[in-house]
């Protein structure tokens, strides 16, 4: 891979959470060999939908999410119709980006993501965190999400898979400032598979996370 100097990207695939918000990869990214086999994410809907807001129901705590102009997001999330899954797919849509917002404001102990993760998500998205604050560097450019499927499992239980196209995004080094464009390949598609648990807050919040860069079920 060569749109990453070797520390970060060392750091980064240390965790399943890595994924998370990588740029677009190129046709010599390594990070496969961490892949983990994802399934149920081949039922899931395309089509174009405006996307679920958390705010619709927020608590008076949930965090203000205020991301630069440069990052832009697309959630291809239809709402189902089902109060709990629309829930989920609300809060998944903040959870992305507020470990976005925490590389922005190169905080690794951000509040905002730490309100949508936890246990080994939330250890596991700190490392990705700091590994771009060591750098100097954050995430810029343009992030599309589709394909989403979410399962509840009983009253506190629900996954979440979904795919996500990286192939305008990329990291952006700050002093100097020099953003780092790499061509759209098959690595630039991620497929994710999220684990949620309703907390006492009512928040869907994340406790596991798997991901497969260059899935076949994410390609356009």
């Amino acid at each position: 891979m060569n749109r990453r100097r070797p520390t970060l990207l060392a750091a980064l695939t240390l965790t399943a959470a890595a994924a998370l918000t990588l740029s677009a990869c190129g046709s010599d990214d390594s990070s496969g060999k961490g892949a983990d086999e994802i399934a149920g994410a081949d039922t899931g809907s395309s089509t174009p939908s405006a996307s679920p807001t958390a705010t619709d129901s927020a608590e008076p705590d949930r965090p203000k999410i205020d991301l630069p102009a440069d990052l832009s997001y697309t959630f291809d999330w239809p709402k189902t119709g089902d109060k709990d899954k629309d829930a989920v797919l609300a809060d998944g849509e903040q959870s992305i980006k507020a470990v976005d917002l925490a590389i922005v404001n190169q905080d690794p102990l951000d509040k905002a993501y730490l309100y949508y993760y936890e246990g080994e998500a939330a250890a596991g998205t700190q490392e990705f965190i700091q590994a771009y604050v060591k750098e100097n560097a954050r995430v810029t450019g343009a992030y599309r999400f589709y394909d989403a499927v979410v399962n509840i499992r009983g009253n506190n239980s629900a996954s979440l898979v979904y795919c996500e196209d990286q192939g305008k995004a990329y990291d952006m080094y700050l002093k100097p400032k020099k953003i780092n464009k790499t061509p759209v390949t098959k690595n630039s598609y991620v497929l994710y598979n999220t684990q949620l648990t309703k907390n006492d807050k009512g928040v869907w919040a994340v406790q596991k996370m798997l991901s497969q860069r260059g899935s076949d079920k994410c390609q356009p």
